[in-house]
């Protein structure tokens, strides 16, 4: 099989990669340095809804939910007491708002599906020692434990994670940001806690990790997964031997039996890729962006990397995009990067205060937050992961009508418009409306358009398929369509327009694929 993409990192973000090309009919060789899957540890456990969702397109997303723990309540402590807590509303959709899954358990179910499908070749024991560009495409010299091998593709996705330093090296693309000073440790651990199966709590200051922050997270099978904030100098093997790390776990879950599964000691950074793409190389996941994990941005957004680049490279490859498509991998995921670290970063000041000024105001924000519930809001334990809205995209043609002013509050959707995730509504058949986005480009047409003349605008302004479905009433009232409007949904569920007129369509489409727009002006 002759490799169309080559896929570098056989982690989450390089198998929902894979899954998603092979899903387009293109053949991909996925590429890892290691022998085998190392299924230990829970590493990241938290995934989004938005991210089952790209999941289930291919397979895995009910899989992951099912399995996975959704926790129904949130407990903030500070010191010796608690602050407050939260319920999570139930959830009003197919997919839970998140799960908890270890990182070990998703790269099985993921594994499942890339054994059964034909066009992806997995070649474990790869190290990638030289990439090779050229105007036709890219070879990827790798070694391996039987010799030198070459790799030829069309185009290269560079997933090679955290420690993706020679890969970035190679591609000349630079990893700006800063490393925090303080570690963190993790422990999985078994045992019986009662009440807590559904509950995540999170310890400011606690007695027993003076000055620093704990959180406890469930997961199924009665596993708990506990981060301490640790000082740059703490010793895993010394606390381990001479018992303060049972004295540390005891002082949480107090005398009973328990077993560590796995345990680890990490830093956190804030770092992003100058450039998302090189050439015909992305970078995706952990080897374009690394971000403090409070809020579970880190996975998720790799994901969502995996989608965006997958569609695209995918069209390009059908000779269905514009020269503009695969720059909009940059522009819309460096975005999304510069976005998700600007959120982990004021959180991070908040829970490992940089500067005087910094300590001061969390010190406030803690005690005044014991007596005033107004100030709930502003302790920040990390804002949990959500999509990226492409409102500044080339690809998206805005709408005066539908402005998209800034992030609504926590917890809280934009108004559906350009740029934003189409609703998760049931269509009138059953079929859910993301799904039916997600096989190419979908028209949504409201009452009052003029679908004859919307076809003649489709087959002037692009040769890749477009599907065009009549919103019923439910929908209607989901997205706020108006009578006589044209939705145009991306291949990965977001909205690229909503066009009036047929000359408004066509002009769309084509800046949806790539092409140049002749003009700046919105619509209407």
């Amino acid at each position: 099989m002759t490799a169309r993409v080559a896929v570098l990192g056989n982690g989450p973000v390089g198998q929902t990669t894979a899954l998603l090309l092979a899903g387009w009919g293109i053949p991909v060789v996925l590429l890892d340095r290691r022998p085998a899957r190392d299924l230990v540890g829970s590493k990241a456990i938290c995934q989004q809804r938005d991210v089952l969702d790209i999941w289930a397109a291919v397979g895995a997303g009910e899989a992951v939910a099912a399995e996975g723990v959704t926790w129904t309540t949130a407990r903030t402590f500070y010191r010796d007491r608690e602050l407050f807590s939260y319920r999570l509303p139930s959830p009003d959709t197919r997919l839970p708002p998140f799960v908890n899954l270890s990182q070990s358990r998703t790269e099985e179910i993921l594994d499942e599906r890339i054994a059964a499908q034909p066009l992806i070749d997995v070649r474990w024991g790869h190290r990638v020692a030289a990439i090779e560009q050229s105007a036709d495409g890219v070879g990827i010299r790798c070694e391996t434990t039987g010799g030198p091998s070459r790799i030829e593709a069309g185009y290269a996705v560079a997933c090679a994670g955290a420690r993706g330093d020679d890969v970035r090296r190679m591609l000349g693309v630079g990893f700006g940001g800063q490393s925090f000073d303080d570690l963190f440790l993790i422990c999985d651990i078994r045992a019986d806690l009662e009440g807590w199966a559904t509950e995540r709590r999170f310890y400011f200051d606690p007695p027993w990790n003076p000055g620093r922050q704990v959180l406890i997270h469930p997961c199924p099978g009665g596993h708990f997964r506990i981060d301490w904030q640790v000082p740059g100098d703490y010793d895993l093997a010394a606390e381990e031997s001479d018992g303060r790390l049972d004295a540390r776990v005891r002082a949480i879950i107090g005398d009973r039996p328990y077993e560590i599964a796995w345990k680890s000691v990490y830093r956190f950074h804030s770092r992003v890729a100058d450039r998302l793409r090189a050439g015909r190389v992305l970078l995706a996941g952990d080897c374009a962006h690394l971000m403090a994990p409070f809020g579970a941005r880190g996975l998720n957004s790799g994901v969502a990397d995996a989608e965006n680049a997958a569609w695209k490279l995918a069209y390009v490859l059908r000779g269905w995009a514009g020269p503009g498509l695969l720059e909009s991998y940059h522009d819309e995921r460096h975005a999304a990067a510069l976005e998700n670290l600007a959120v982990t970063s004021a959180t991070m000041d908040f829970l490992v205060p940089r500067t005087p000024e910094h300590r001061a105001r969390r010190l406030d924000v803690l005690d005044r937050a014991t007596r005033d519930p107004a100030l709930h809001a502003e302790v920040d334990s990390g804002r949990l992961a959500e999509p990226f809205w492409y409102t500044g995209s080339p690809l998206t043609t805005p709408d005066p009508a539908r402005p998209f002013v800034d992030r609504p509050p926590r917890g809280t959707l934009p108004a559906a418009g350009p740029g934003v995730l189409v609703p998760d509504v049931v269509l009138p058949g059953g079929e859910r409306l993301r799904a039916l986005a997600r096989a190419g480009f979908l028209l949504l047409t409201a009452l009052g358009a003029d679908t004859a003349e919307l076809r003649s605008a489709v087959a002037a302004s692009t040769s890749s398929p477009v599907r065009m479905c009549s919103l019923d009433p439910g929908t209607t009232a989901a997205l706020g369509a108006r009578p006589g409007e044209t939705w145009v949904v991306r291949p990965d569920a977001h909205v690229a327009a909503v066009a009036v007129t047929p000359g408004e369509l066509a002009a769309a489409l084509r800046r949806a694929h790539g092409y140049p727009s002749t003009s700046d002006t919105p619509f209407r």
